[in-house]
C-alpha cells in the first residue's frame, strides 16, 4: 500500500532542520511542502485515490474541502471515488469570504444541503481549516460522514473529540510548534525560511 510520506518524498516535499514559521505562527523545524507535492498529478491522484480506498465502505455524495490546496484533493478523492462507486461523487471547497470569513459560495451551500459529505484537508497543525470546513458544511446542512487530512502533525489534540466528527489522516508526521517568545531557532538567530510558510509575512511585521 503507498505511504503518504513516500509521496512527499517523491516530489522532495519535506523540510527539515530548518527556521518555519507556519500558518498559525507558531515555529518550528519541519516543513511539509504540499505546494511541492501538488504540481505532480500523478502523486495528487494517488493521494486523491489513498483518500477515496479508505472511505469506500462509506455513503458518501459530495467531497468538500478548504480553500485552496484542498480543491485539488477534494476533485481527485471524488474522482476516484466516483470510479470505485460507479457513480458520480462531486468535489467542492470552502474558501474566504471579504472578510476573512470560510463559507461555502458558488452555489455549493445548496449542493451540499441534504447530503453525506467527506471533508479532507492536507496538513494539520492546529485543525483550524478543516475544523471551520466541518462546521459551514454542517450550517448548510451537510451530514459529515467523516474528516481526513493527508498528514496529522498534532495527534493529541486534533482528534475526531476536538473537530466534532470521526477524524483521521492517512499519515501522521509529529512536529514541534512553538510561540516564538520561547522557539530555540528565535534564540539562536537562525534565519527564517522566507520560501516557504509564513516567514516572509513574519519577518514584514517586524
Amino acid at each position: 500500500m503507498t505511504d503518504i510520506k513516500d509521496l512527499f518524498k517523491k516530489a522532495n516535499a519535506i523540510i527539515e532542520n530548518d527556521h518555519i514559521v507556519y500558518t498559525s505562527g507558531k515555529h518550528g523545524s519541519v516543513y511539509l511542502n504540499k505546494d511541492a507535492l501538488y504540481p505532480h498529478t500523478e502523486l495528487a491522484s494517488e493521494v486523491g485515490k489513498m483518500f477515496a480506498e479508505k472511505y469506500e465502505n462509506e455513503d458518501i455524495d459530495i467531497v468538500v474541502a478548504p480553500a485552496l490546496g484542498g480543491i485539488i484533493l477534494s476533485q481527485w478523492t471524488a474522482h476516484h471515488l466516483s470510479k470505485i462507486k460507479n457513480k458520480e461523487i462531486l468535489g467542492a471547497y470552502a474558501e474566504k469570504d471579504s472578510e476573512g470569513t470560510l463559507v461555502l459560495k458558488r452555489g455549493y451551500d445548496k449542493l451540499v444541503a441534504g447530503k453525506n459529505i467527506l471533508v479532507v484537508e492536507d496538513i494539520t497543525n492546529t485543525g483550524g481549516s478543516i475544523k471551520k470546513t466541518i462546521q459551514v458544511t454542517e450550517e448548510a446542512g451537510g451530514k459529515i460522514v467523516a474528516a481526513c487530512v493527508m498528514i496529522n502533525r498534532s495527534p493529541e489534540t486534533v482528534t475526531s473529540e476536538t473537530m466534532g466528527a470521526p477524524f483521521d489522516a492517512l499519515g501522521v508526521i509529529e512536529a514541534e510548534a512553538l510561540e516564538e517568545d520561547i522557539c530555540p531557532l528565535c534564540k539562536e538567530n537562525i534565519p527564517v525560511n522566507t520560501e516557504v510558510g509564513h516567514g516572509k509575512k513574519f519577518l514584514a511585521g517586524k
